[in-house]
């Protein structure tokens, strides 16, 4: 089932489905545009996923995937005035969407991160070249490390993006890594494409 903060912006939306931007391309803006890659709107609101009142205790801060090269920093991302995810303000980054579980604890926690912008190589450049096993690592701020073991890499056309598997609740702790990909369509300034991993948390330790 889709996660009650995804389904109560579509109802307020009073529509199904809200496509926004997510994730620049080659040209893109600090914001969503025709060139970004596209989600399901998340939530009406970034939530901590704690319990209510309190403050989120743990954060994500760096993201690392070993058979990539990749060890990104990890900023929060939360949302626009119109309801769109923001994005990280470069390639150097990756971005947590603050709505979703803190990576590690029980649900989908969403990390997106940028394939390339303006030319650089993003965190996620070779998202497509992961595969089942791989393990991707996330550094918490309380010095724990969550790793999690990719189950799939799937490409989806950005008017296909599969809301239930991304945002959906689930019984133990995941992960869901989301870039665009694709051919880039020149015309339009945008991927064609959105690329997504999924993984599940195989354990925490001290870091």
């Amino acid at each position: 089932m889709v996660s009650a903060g995804v389904a109560a912006v579509l109802a307020v939306a009073g529509i199904a489905a809200v496509a926004i931007g997510v994730l620049g391309g080659s040209d893109a803006s600090t914001t969503p545009s025709a060139g970004s890659a596209v989600t399901e709107r998340p939530t009406t609101a970034p939530d901590s996923q704690a319990a209510p009142g309190t403050a989120a205790t743990v954060g994500p801060e760096r993201i690392e995937i070993p058979s990539l090269g990749v060890a990104a920093p990890i900023m929060d991302l939360g949302l626009q005035a119109d309801g769109s995810l923001e994005v990280p303000p470069g390639a150097e980054r990756a971005g947590w969407y603050t709505g979703a579980p803190v990576p590690g604890e029980i649900g989908p926690a969403i990390v997106a991160a940028h394939v390339n912008w303006e030319g650089e190589d993003g965190p996620f450049a070779a998202l497509d070249e992961l595969g089942p096993g791989d393990r991707v690592v996330v550094v918490r701020d309380d010095d724990t490390e969550a790793v999690f073991q990719v189950d799939r890499v799937e490409q989806y056309a950005k008017d296909r993006f599969p809301t239930e598997q991304v945002y959906g609740d689930i019984d133990h702790a995941g992960l869901r890594l989301i870039t665009c990909g694709g051919a880039f369509d020149s015309e339009a300034d945008s991927y064609e494409d959105n690329v997504i991993a999924y993984a599940s948390l195989v354990r925490t330790a001290s870091s």
